[in-house]
């Protein structure tokens, strides 16, 4: 707490240009040693390498827009004198930087969820102080050499691999000004209870939902909804794990989806053919199959997988399940998902609001009329037309509502959360 308050005073006086240069070089880091950390990503967080290619190639993304938003945080100008008592004033509005942030990332992107705290941080003048999640630690320590090098001013940056109850003073001490968490839903709610008078963003799970209506491209659907089910073993927030399919259709819709989740390879995240890897842990496996177990003995049919070995989940795929069973209400964070049909579009729309969560939808279909009726009832953070809820491009507004989260990632909608504005009048009276 201390490095960090001692750096604000410099960080909070870096230039533009000074901010982007370290975003910049951070970027550049991170292209030259890319397939070192691909290679971390594969042995600490068990991601499939093609996987772990992507994500470097996401976070290099993400430091090279935040180097351009740097220079875009831009205010406004106010005329003030709309009544006769402000004759001869106006008045400018900037946004400053608030102070030290406490950052708590997850597992499942150790690299580019880690960027999507530091480099909105960096580029509005605030210092971090960031608790990796105790799984994979590896690639924050090696990113913040990264910062270091490319001249982050010295304490404007803290790496603290804390176990989960020596984290406390993160969330109650009153020197960090604002509370940057990504994780599971009753932890980070019940973190913003202890939060007291911080800013706090809340980056939470779900259980989205694809609606897949008659008119849609079967087969572009049943391919992206393979990639948005089990990509990382389904450990993805964003994840599909409820899919809607017009009755009409259904039938064409599961041969082309269950013919392609057959042909994925399973096995070993270094292996250059793997699809799926293994699950964190052989505890969160287990979980998974139990969830799919319980929907099986309570009537819903297995259409394949359902089987593990260790931490390794097969791409598992239900039907005639219930609204209330867990592998549907619930977060399965696993590579299970169920299909489900409907009659009526209205009906699709209702069954992926009845969640607790709301971060992103996805909907398939060409009528303009119902991607506007999707976007204007659907309770989420985010409508995906075309496409799986597991879309994401790291600039974009990226939160959701319900028990979701609070607040937006993506760099200029996280520069906005880690900034203040400040108002200035001027009577030239």
């Amino acid at each position: 707490m201390v490095a960090a308050s001692s750096a604000f005073e410099a960080t909070r006086r870096l230039g533009s240009y000074e901010r982007q240069r370290v975003l910049r070089g951070v970027g550049a880091g991170l292209a030259e040693r890319q397939e070192e950390f691909a290679r971390t990503l594969a042995l600490e967080a068990g991601k499939p390498m093609k996987a772990a290619r992507a994500e470097v190639s996401r976070a290099i993304f993400t430091f090279t827009i935040a180097a351009e938003e740097s220079a875009r945080i831009c205010g406004e100008w106010l005329p003030l004198d709309l009544q006769p008592s402000a004759a001869g004033r106006w008045a400018i509005v900037r946004r400053f930087p608030i102070g030290p942030i406490a950052a708590i990332t997850p597992f499942n992107f150790p690299l580019n969820l880690v960027a999507h705290k530091w480099a909105p941080a960096i580029a509005s003048g605030n210092p971090v102080i960031h608790k990796p999640a105790p799984q994979t630690p590896l690639c924050s320590l090696m990113l913040a050499e990264l910062v270091a090098q490319a001249g982050w001013p010295a304490g404007g940056l803290n790496v603290l691999p804390l176990a989960v109850e020596d984290a406390e003073p993160l969330i109650t001490d009153d020197r960090v000004k604002m509370l940057s968490f990504t994780g599971s839903a009753a932890v980070g709610w019940e973190l913003k209870k202890k939060a007291g008078k911080k800013r706090v963003t809340l980056e939470l799970g779900g259980n989205a939902g694809v609606i897949i209506h008659r008119d849609a491209d079967l087969e572009k659907a049943a391919e992206r909804c393979v990639a948005g089910s089990f990509s990382y073993a389904g450990q993805t927030c964003i994840s599909v794990q409820r899919i809607l399919v017009e009755r009409a259709v259904l039938e064409r819709f599961l041969d082309a989806f269950l013919s392609r989740v057959k042909k994925l390879n399973l096995g070993d995240p270094l292996d250059e053919a793997t699809d799926v890897g293994p699950m964190i842990s052989e505890a969160a496996a287990a979980r998974a199959l139990e969830w799919v177990e319980e929907a099986v003995t309570e009537g819903a049919r297995l259409l394949c997988g359902g089987n593990r070995k260790g931490a390794l989940v097969e791409p598992t795929v239900l039907t005639g399940t219930r609204p209330r069973q867990r592998v549907n209400c619930e977060e399965v964070f696993a590579p299970v998902v169920t299909v489900e049909p409907y009659d009526e579009f209205a009906d699709a729309l209702r069954q992926v609001n009845d969640s607790p969560y709301g971060l992103q939808a996805g909907v398939f279909t060409r009528d303009a009329k119902l991607l506007f009726q999707a976007y204007e009832d659907l309770e989420v953070g985010g409508v995906i037309v075309g496409d799986v809820p597991t879309f994401r491009i790291d600039h974009m507004p990226y939160g959701g509502v319900k028990d979701s989260g609070l607040g937006r990632e993506g760099l200029r909608y996280a520069i906005e959360e880690m900034t203040e504005r400040k108002l200035l009048v001027v009577d030239m009276s």
